[in-house]
C-alpha cells in the first residue's frame, strides 16, 4: 500500500518547566479532520534532539500514535520544526539576543 504525505497543520508547543528531559507538549491537526494533543516532547539526554512520546492510559493502552515509520517521520518533523522556533525564542528572550 502506498502511503501519500498527510497534511499537518496547527502545531502548537506548550512548553513547562523540565521534568526528567519533559520539556512540553504538542498538539496538531492532520488533514484537516483530526485533531491530537497530549504529544510530550522531550529533550534527549546530553543533546539537542528531541523524541516524542504519545499518549497512553494507566493500563498502557495507547490513545493514539503513527502506525507506519513514514507518518512518523513527517509529524516529527512537523513538531521538532516548531519546537527549534520555540526554543530559539525563549533562548533569545533570556540571553537578550535580537530581542
Amino acid at each position: 500500500m502506498k502511503m501519500e504525505k498527510i497534511s499537518i497543520s496547527e502545531v502548537k508547543i506548550n512548553l513547562i518547566k523540565p521534568q526528567e528531559g519533559l520539556i512540553g507538549f504538542a498538539s496538531l491537526v492532520i488533514n484537516e479532520s483530526i485533531y491530537l494533543s497530549g504529544i510530550g516532547v522531550y529533550r534527549k539526554f546530553g543533546t539537542n534532539d528531541f523524541r516524542l512520546t504519545y499518549p497512553t492510559k494507566k493500563d498502557g493502552f495507547n490513545l493514539f500514535h503513527p502506525i507506519t515509520k513514514e507518518v512518523s517521520k513527517q509529524i516529527e518533523e512537523a513538531i521538532f520544526q516548531v519546537v527549534k522556533t520555540v526554543m530559539s525564542k525563549v533562548y533569545d528572550r533570556y540571553n537578550n539576543i535580537n530581542v
